[in-house]
C-alpha cells in the first residue's frame, strides 16, 4: 500500500448516515419551544458575536440535541443551553484563530481525519504524541477540533467519534486528570449529545488509575458509549482507518499539509472567521435515498439546499427506513 498526506474529508461513497432522529408532534413542539425560549437569550445584533451566536443556534441539530440530553424537561434544556451561550460569549469555539493553536497540532496529538461505518469524523487522540504543556491553549486545541469536526459531519449526522491511543504514552505525556475532567465538562455540557462513540485502544495497566479517577465525572450515556479494546474495522471503513489499527489507510501525518488541508477544506480565515461562501460549513454534495419499497425516489441536493431544509426536517422528521432512519448517501466532491 501507498503512503499518503491527503486526508479523507468525505464519508466513503455510499455511507448511510446513522442514527436519524424521528421526533414526535409533542417533541417537536417542545423544540419549538426551546428554539423561542433560546432566541429570546440572543445577544443584541450590535454585538461583535451577534451572528455567530446566532448561526449556532439556528443549526438544526442544536435544540433537539440539548432536548434529548435533558431528557425532553423543558427547563433542565433550558438551563443547559442558557449555560452553553454564555460560555460560547466567552470561549468563542468557533472564531479562535488557526494559528493560536497550529504549535498544539505539530505533532499530531488530534488527527480529525476520516469516518466511521455510520458517516461520523473520526478523532484520533494520541496522548503519546504530547508536545506542549499543560495550559489553556490545550483546551482550545481540542475545541477547535470538535468544531472541526461539527464542520465536516455531513446532512444528517449529529455525532462523532473519538479514538483514544495510549501506544507509547507515559505517566509524563498523559494528561492530568483535572485536565481530563475539564475536557469531559467541556463535551457533556456544551457539546450534548455530539459524542457517538469513545473507542479507547492500547491503554497499558500503568494508566488504569487514570480511568478510575475520571469515572465519577463520566455521566451514565457517556460510560455507554465507550468501548475498550474493540476489533476498530467492524466501526471504520477499512479504506478510512489508519493502518496502525488494521486498516487499509497508510496514512503519513505531514504538519503543514495536514493543517492547510483542513483549514482549506473549512474554510477558516486567519482571524477564525469564515472566508466568502463558507458561513456554514463545507458544502459536501450528497444523495439522498429514501427506500425503494416505500415508493420514494432518489434526489440528488445540493447541500446549500440541505442546510436550509435539515432545520425543517428536525422538528417535523423525515421519512425513513423500517428502523426509522433516513438514508442520506454521501457522494464524495473534491
Amino acid at each position: 500500500m501507498v503512503k499518503t498526506t491527503a486526508i479523507h474529508l468525505f464519508p466513503d461513497p455510499n455511507t448511510v448516515i446513522r442514527p436519524i432522529h424521528v421526533y414526535s408532534d409533542e417533541q417537536t413542539a417542545q423544540i419549538e419551544e426551546l428554539r423561542q425560549y433560546a432566541h429570546s437569550l440572543v445577544l443584541p445584533e450590535s454585538d461583535p458575536y451577534y451572528k455567530w451566536e446566532l448561526r449556532w443556534l439556528n443549526k438544526p441539530d442544536t435544540m433537539p440535541r440539548y432536548m434529548r440530553a435533558a431528557k425532553w424537561k423543558m427547563n433542565d434544556a433550558q438551563k443547559r443551553i442558557k449555560g452553553t451561550l454564555e460560555w460560547r460569549r466567552e470561549f468563542k469555539p468557533d472564531l479562535i484563530p488557526p494559528d493560536e493553536v497550529k504549535v498544539e497540532s505539530e505533532t499530531g496529538k488530534i488527527i480529525l481525519n476520516g469516518f466511521d461505518k455510520d458517516g461520523r469524523p473520526v478523532i484520533y487522540m494520541r496522548p503519546g504524541r504530547e508536545n506542549t504543556v499543560t495550559s489553556p491553549r490545550q483546551l482550545r486545541h481540542l475545541v477547535w477540533w470538535l468544531e472541526r469536526a461539527k464542520d465536516m459531519m455531513p446532512p444528517g449526522q449529529e455525532t462523532l467519534v473519538i479514538l483514544v491511543d495510549y501506544k507509547t504514552t507515559t505517566l509524563r505525556t498523559n494528561p492530568s486528570i483535572s485536565t481530563a475532567v475539564k475536557v469531559i465538562g467541556i463535551l457533556q455540557q456544551h457539546y450534548v449529545e455530539t459524542l457517538g462513540r469513545a473507542i479507547v485502544t492500547n491503554l497499558p495497566m500503568i494508566l488504569n488509575f487514570f480511568y478510575k479517577g475520571i469515572t465519577p465525572f463520566l455521566d451514565p450515556v457517556t460510560r455507554d458509549k465507550m468501548r475498550f479494546n474493540p476489533d476498530v474495522a467492524e466501526l471504520i471503513p477499512r479504506s478510512h482507518l489508519d493502518s496502525e489499527f488494521g486498516g487499509d489507510y497508510e496514512y503519513e501525518f505531514d504538519h503543514e499539509s495536514y493543517w492547510k488541508q483542513v483549514v482549506d477544506h473549512c474554510g477558516i480565515a486567519p482571524d477564525g472567521t469564515r472566508l466568502p461562501a463558507y458561513f456554514d460549513g463545507p458544502k459536501p454534495e450528497i444523495t439522498t435515498l429514501p427506500p425503494a419499497e416505500n415508493g420514494a425516489v432518489s434526489t440528488t441536493v445540493d447541500a446549500e439546499d440541505t442546510r436550509g431544509k435539515k432545520d425543517e426536517d428536525a422538528s417535523r422528521g423525515a421519512a425513513g427506513d423500517e428502523n426509522g432512519d433516513t438514508l442520506v448517501v454521501v457522494k464524495e466532491s473534491y
